[in-house]
């Protein structure tokens, strides 16, 4: 009975060091748990973007509103009968210089 007890002993003590301490063990379950948690979260991403652009295909088939906002602000058209004013901000007023000034010229 004694040789029984012993061996059990000596196969639970390998069963342990082979969970605990090797490694596919619980340090390879932590390691594959992370990489899973990981690749959801990028999944999560994409499928937000997947249903973003789902929802601009069907609005860019379905109406002429969606066409029309990308032409204006892509390709900056305007429509007919539509008038385009370009506001530009005033330049600060320049200071006067004291001394004689000196023409710059720009290289081309």
């Amino acid at each position: 009975m004694k040789w029984l007890a012993a061996t059990l002993l000596v196969v639970v003590l390998l069963l342990q060091y082979r969970l605990w301490l090797s490694g596919d063990g619980v340090h390879e379950l932590a390691r594959l748990s992370a990489a899973v948690e990981k690749q959801q979260a990028e999944n999560a991403e994409a499928a937000a973007r997947n249903e973003q652009l789902v929802a601009e295909v069907a609005d860019l088939k379905a109406g002429m509103a969606a066409i029309e906002e990308r032409a204006r602000s892509e390709l900056g058209m305007v429509a007919r009968g539509e008038t385009f004013y370009q506001v530009v901000p005033r330049r600060p007023a320049s200071r006067p210089q004291t001394q004689t000034s000196h023409t710059q010229t720009a290289a081309r």
